[in-house]
């Protein structure tokens, strides 16, 4: 038996086109709002990568290291992993020594221009700092130096000791605050600054 082909008629196709308009009108926003509160929970993890690399790297070339947090266009906080090879003359410090740049390695490296060049992470794709507000203590710190055995060097005055995210009002419901301590034995932890001792997610005084 012979079957034509139907079309929709104008009727269809408006109600059609209403239906996926109040779809989309619901579910953009709220796809928008999930997006945006991923990036703002997966933040922590993106300096925590930086600071436990900048220790295992100074521990694994036996060499000094720093974290350096620099502001970008958003309002976080970039960062970068350099290496330095202590001379007798020229001490790593943070205002001398031969540190290690994104495109050339430090003086002194052992594995010469094959060695550690330094390691750059934009935070471009972090949600902006009106919808994730960073802070640091002590205020304006924007660096920590680790020594050959991974601890931090206290010798560096103002040293990044945390590193705090917290959410926007638009995002309170959705993302807990979270900061990134470091102890002096360089190890680098998430932690909840809104609990309190005995409470183990709690951060250190």
């Amino acid at each position: 038996m012979l079957q034509l082909n139907r079309g929709y008629t104008l009727i269809e196709v408006v109600v059609g086109i209403a239906i996926l308009g109040i779809v989309l009108a619901v579910g953009i926003p709220n796809l928008t709002h999930w997006i945006i509160a991923n990036k703002a929970k997966a933040a922590s993890e993106f300096y925590l990568d930086g600071l436990t690399m900048a220790r295992r790297q100074a521990v694994a070339h036996n060499a000094r290291s720093r974290f350096v947090l620099t502001p970008n266009a958003n309002g976080q906080y970039d960062w970068q992993v350099d290496l330095c090879f202590p001379a007798l003359a020229v001490p790593c410090t943070d205002d001398t020594g031969n540190w290690s740049t994104a495109t050339a390695v430090a003086s002194g490296d052992p594995e010469g221009l094959t060695g550690f060049k330094s390691v750059f992470r934009s935070a471009s794709a972090l949600p902006p700092s009106n919808v994730l507000i960073p802070s640091v203590a002590p205020e304006a710190a924007n660096a920590i130096y680790f020594t050959e055995l991974g601890w931090v060097d206290t010798s560096i005055r103002a040293r990044l000791t945390r590193l705090r995210l917290d959410p926007a009002t638009a995002l309170a419901g959705d993302v807990r605050a979270a900061a990134l301590s470091v102890t002096l034995a360089g190890m680098a932890s998430k932690c909840d600054p809104a609990a309190q001792a005995p409470d183990s997610r709690a951060c250190p005084l």
